[in-house]
């Protein structure tokens, strides 16, 4: 039996590819941008703000909100999303750290100094 391999990793790294796994969208990222703008937004609101059908943008809503970077509160028969800020900041800290890790030069010379 297969099983995921994913456990071999840290919990930081699993984090960290599940954000970008939702971010790898550029609806995603155009929801999380048009969310930021606007403060807050209504389902159809952001439909009609997407080159995107309804259904399609409500299946990329979901996966945000099931990744807990949007919030979505019923009022009637609307959905009103915003931004989870708390997490969008621990989301910026983690990359932020990645990028800092992986784009420190190495000790012996420039960037370009790799070999391949």
């Amino acid at each position: 039996m297969t099983h995921a391999k994913t456990t071999e990793f840290t919990q930081q790294q699993q984090d960290l590819a599940r954000v970008a796994k939702a971010l790898a969208h550029p609806a995603r990222v155009a929801i999380i941008q048009l969310l930021a703008a606007k403060r807050t937004c209504i389902s159809g609101d952001i439909a009609a703000e997407l080159p995107l059908s309804r259904t399609t943008v409500s299946q990329h809503l979901q996966e945000l909100k099931a990744l807990g970077l949007i919030r979505g509160e019923i009022d009637g028969l609307t959905v009103c999303y915003c931004l989870n800020y708390e997490l969008l900041q621990q989301v910026r800290q983690q990359f932020a750290g990645f990028f800092g890790e992986v784009a420190i030069a190495p000790a012996s010379g420039p960037a370009e100094a790799c070999a391949c």
